[in-house]
This record gives structure tokens, C-alpha cells and sequence, in this order.
């Protein structure tokens, strides 16, 4: 997770919303990336699908067997339902996000048993150091918009 962390604090100084991930497999990093979703315009930037194209690049294929994320902010609908699609085993959440999260706070899609593959889920890692970099940004961000409006 202090990868994960890593990859937070780098969308953070770009302005981004300070989410990262890792793919570990083997107990090795395939797989990192960090919310690009401004600095791209595109959507589909989130540090969770970044870090699983590198992971599926780097090991030559799209089925992630074997592998496990790790990820500071509970992923959204489309990050969680590729993260079952890519056959991730096991994903490590630090903070919850009770407005989008879809592994357990406003959906729970990994352990949709309908779906072709479930995927275990931890949370609390490192929850605080998690959380915190979140509502700094924010309160920052807070403070910006107020300060434009004075």
C-alpha cells in the first residue's frame, strides 16, 4: 500500500484526484498507475485501469490470475467490474468511498456471484494515511474555490 501511496501523491501534484494502485503478482509490481483522468481528458484514466493495462502488458496477456491490487481509495463501478473482467484474486482498499465505491459501499461488484469471476476484498489498509491525502486534497481544493470567490 505505500506504493499505492506513491502513486496517490503523484496524481495529487498533478491535480488530480490522489487515488494510486499497484498489481502485485509473485510479489512483484507489474502493474502501477496513479489518476490521470484531468491531465488525459479521459475518463477512463483512473489509477485502477492504468495500473491493470501495464500489469496485462507486462505479462503478455489480459487475464490477471494470480495477481492482487492494491489501491488507496475504493474503486468505482468501471474500475471494479474490470478488475473482475482482468480475473484480479484479491484487492486490498485503504479508504471507502461511501458516494461511488463499488466494493461494497454503493455496490458491491467484485462478490457479484452472477458475474463469471469473484474477486476477495480487504479494506482498512492503511485507512488513515488513505483517507487523509483524500480530504486533504479536497479541503485544498475547497480553499482555492473559496479563495477564487473573494
Amino acid at each position: 500500500m505505500i506504493e499505492a501511496l506513491a502513486e496517490a501523491e503523484k496524481a495529487a501534484a498533478l491535480g488530480e484526484i490522489p487515488v494510486g494502485a499497484v498489481i502485485v503478482r509473485d510479489g512483484r509490481i507489474i502493474g502501477r498507475g496513479h489518476n490521470l483522468t484531468e491531465t488525459a481528458k479521459d475518463p477512463t484514466a483512473h489509477a485502477e485501469m492504468i495500473a491493470i493495462r501495464e500489469a496485462a502488458k507486462k505479462i503478455g496477456g489480459w487475464r490477471l490470475i494470480g495477481c492482487e491490487m492494491f489501491v488507496t481509495c475504493e474503486p468505482c463501478a468501471m474500475c471494479a467490474g474490470a478488475m473482475v473482467w482482468a480475473r484480479i484474486e484479491k484487492v486490498y482498499i485503504g479508504t471507502m468511498d461511501p458516494k461511488s465505491g463499488a466494493c461494497g459501499s454503493v455496490f458491491q461488484i467484485p462478490s457479484e456471484t452472477r458475474l463469471n469471476h469473484q474477486i476477495k476484498i480487504e479494506t482498512g489498509l492503511m485507512q488513515e494515511e488513505c483517507s487523509e491525502i483524500m480530504k486533504s486534497f479536497f479541503r485544498k481544493l475547497r480553499t482555492k474555490k473559496s479563495e477564487e470567490h473573494t
